[in-house]
């Protein structure tokens, strides 16, 4: 008989031998795996967020000289929007400018506009990982180089504001995520310690006959990956129904199908290693301490 099946055999009768124990081991996992979901799911909302703000302060404004025909007009737009690292582009006439000018100061605004020339522009949009103060500023000195460009503006210190609190942010997102990851391998770990040490018998006349280290782990290790297998499929249905829950109450909050699903298989494969883990360091250290007289 080889080892394999006797080892996914003996791990699965564990379940069945120690059934309160495998309980309060799956739910101590379930419980690791759900916040480790809900921290996946926020990081992954905060990244949305952090994409719009960065394409939000990531706009240059191309200013055209007063002697541009539109038939010109149109091509730097052309050439503005196939530029690398443009997400869009769009062609604002003098008319269109002029139009903007009155919707944003309301009344009054016609008397500036008897002395006030507003040109012709292009309003870019650059793609959020270009939304940086060093590629702002080659897009300027590249657009600026163009013939027929007066002058192009972005709004600087709004951008450096943001990139230094998306760093503050992304720097405590991560110190979180380490914090919860290295608390649900700790918390694991005790309560498999748990449940091996409900059969520290068995274990202990394993190794009176004879039975190696790795031949006592395998079973041990099988049992912990099906219970943290079993603990992310049952965290994986939790948070997608807490994010279903939310999103009825913020519809702001929103997410594909596909990612949820992807989300789902991310935590239950994270189930298997996390039991993995927890098992083998829990049943290595316990093997290690046990007394054969």
């Amino acid at each position: 008989m080889s080892i394999l099946p006797y080892s996914v055999r003996e791990g699965l009768l564990g379940f069945r031998r120690a059934k309160f124990a495998v309980f309060t081991a799956t739910s101590a996992m379930a419980v690791a795996l759900v916040l480790i979901g809900l921290f996946g799911m926020l990081s992954y909302q905060a990244q949305l967020v952090t994409d719009w703000l960065r394409e939000t302060v990531g706009e240059l404004e191309i200013w055209l000289n007063e002697d541009v025909d539109a038939p010109m007009a149109r091509a730097l737009h052309d050439r503005a929007s196939a530029t690398l690292g443009v997400e869009d582009a769009v062609y604002v006439s003098p008319e269109e400018a002029i139009q903007i000018f009155q919707e944003e100061f309301g009344e009054g605004a016609e008397v500036f506009l008897e002395e006030m020339f507003l040109p012709a522009s292009i309003r870019v949009r650059v793609q959020s990982r270009y939304a940086n103060s060093d590629s702002m500023y080659a897009l300027v000195d590249e657009f600026k180089s163009w013939n027929r460009v007066d002058d192009v503006e972005f709004n600087q210190p709004l951008l450096v504001r943001v990139q230094e609190n998306l760093a503050l942010i992304n720097t405590t997102a991560l110190s979180l995520g380490i914090i919860v990851i290295l608390a649900s391998i700790f918390l694991v770990a005790n309560t498999i310690r748990l449940t091996i040490y409900a059969r520290r018998l068995l274990i202990r006349t394993m190794k009176l006959v004879g039975a190696t280290d790795p031949f006592i782990q395998r079973p041990f290790i099988v049992e912990g990956v099906l219970q943290g297998l079993l603990a992310g499929l049952i965290a994986s249905g939790i948070v997608w129904g807490l994010f279903s829950m939310l999103s009825s109450f913020l519809p702001q909050i929103a997410s594909s199908t596909f990612t949820m699903v992807m989300l789902s298989v991310g935590i239950t494969l994270a189930g298997g290693a996390l039991g993995w883990i927890g098992s083998a360091l829990a049943v290595r250290r316990f093997i290690r301490n046990v007394q054969l007289h």
